[in-house]
């Protein structure tokens, strides 16, 4: 795709006055670019948390928070998780179109097929304690693939990569809770034999609800990618000094670890057993939320870039209703407050006036709870989404003639210069 050339902005500063490219993108975004302001000006910019700076270009997903709008190269989400499967949609994400018919087939049979783990890294697992958080043992994992399948064919380790991980999260889990470990199985899809691995049992057979299959499918291909946030800009950063495939996106997981970025889902749980645990108050804390004096915000409402309404949300929200309905909430306190805080708040003009909005967050973190995974699983599920978001970025940032290695700048605040003073004397 080209970029557009709107002409030149003009800055402005002290007695001089420079002009800065004016870039448009396909989507109508408008950017200055300041890559020569340095050389030309000696000044840099300062933009904590990158809010307002482009790292890159991208084809890959496309982002209009204030109208509610997140696309994969250009497909609505909308459409995607109506009519596409994950495995679709990593194809989409990687390669830059929906695949025909034997390049899908072709895709699965290769994801099938490399789905087992080396039988020698069965033993890392039995080196971690049983309160290891999957998480810890995830990244650890990841990054230990490049000693098994070093430098080759940079399509192939992707392959082994997406396949393996599945393997590797399911595995992580049953360590946690010291159940034998159990194999993926060909004849199952990709959601469906993570599940089969996280809750099968060698005593008894499991049998997998297609409504449950499907929910997680969709939540998979709604975290697959979301343009340049924390973990994805860390990928790239790592993957910009030349480190290897599973390197750079080990360290995006442990980016994602981060509870600001990948426990959201999690603090949405917390706090519903906060509420049923204080009586199933809804009532009182939508009040709290309300209240400016304090200081308790609802988990899972609102979001820092779909200023309107999140639309992973509107189509998590059916997927929710759907799983409650089969599996009900009568059993579950948890789930109970969760129906009720969602009906509370939408139906109060303050969050509408607000844009809080139950986010995607709230959603998956009521999916995942109904469907039996820890909290703990929370964040490596969402890892295994957005891993190929993640490895389509760094595809792209590797084939891109402008790529160059991560370095950020600095406004220095410290001392000014000053003469070392001997130990004896201080």
């Amino acid at each position: 795709m080209n970029i557009t050339d709107l002409g030149t902005a003009k800055l402005s500063y002290q007695d001089n006055e420079i002009e800065l490219p004016l870039l448009e993108g396909t989507m109508g975004e408008k950017a200055i670019d300041i890559s020569k302001l340095r050389g030309a000006t000696g000044l840099g910019t300062l933009d904590s948390g990158y809010g307002n700076t482009g790292s890159c270009t991208s084809e890959i997903t496309f982002i209009d928070g204030e109208e509610g709008v997140l696309m994969y190269r250009g497909y609505p989400i909308e459409q995607l998780a109506e009519k596409a499967d994950f495995v679709e949609v990593c194809y989409l994400l990687i390669y830059g179109h929906l695949p025909s018919v034997e390049e899908l087939t072709d895709f699965r049979n290769s994801l099938t097929h490399h789905s087992l783990i080396h039988e020698d890294m069965k033993k890392f697992f039995e080196g971690y304690p049983p309160t290891a958080h999957p998480m810890a043992i995830l990244s650890a994992m990841v990054a230990s693939l490049s000693a098994y399948y070093p430098e080759e064919d940079g399509d192939t380790n992707i392959i082994r990569l997406l396949a393996k991980l599945n393997t590797i999260a399911a595995f992580s889990y049953k360590k946690s809770i010291g159940q034998p470990y159990i194999y993926p199985r060909n004849d199952l899809d990709y959601a469906g034999d993570f599940l089969h691995m996280m809750h099968a049992v060698p005593a008894e057979p499991y049998e997998l609800d297609d409504t449950l299959v499907e929910a997680l499918n969709l939540l998979l291909i709604l975290h697959a990618d979301h343009e340049q946030n924390c973990s994805t800009s860390t990928v790239r950063m790592v993957g910009s000094s030349g480190a290897n495939l599973f390197a750079s996106i080990a360290s995006g997981i442990c980016a994602l670890w981060g509870p600001l970025h990948g426990g959201a889902n999690q603090k949405v749980i917390q706090m519903l057993e906060r509420i049923e645990k204080d009586g199933s108050d809804y009532k009182k804390y939508v009040a709290m939320a309300k209240d400016k004096d304090s200081d308790f915000r609802l988990m899972g409402f609102g979001h820092r870039v779909y200023k309107n309404f999140d639309p992973r949300a509107t189509v998590m929200k059916q997927s929710a209703d759907e799983v409650l309905d089969l599996l009900g909430v009568e059993n579950n306190p948890v789930l109970a407050t969760a129906k009720a805080l969602e009906e509370a708040a939408l139906s109060d003009p303050y969050f509408a006036e607000k844009k809080l909005f139950p986010n995607v967050d709230f959603y998956s973190g009521i999916i995942l709870e109904a469907m039996g995974f820890p909290t703990s699983m929370f964040t490596p599920i969402f890892a295994l989404s957005r891993t190929v978001g993640w490895v389509s970025q760094w595809k792209e940032m590797l084939t891109d003639p402008q790529n160059k290695i991560g370095r950020p700048r600095q406004l220095y605040l410290g001392e000014t210069a000053r003469d070392y003073v001997d130990i004896e004397k201080r």
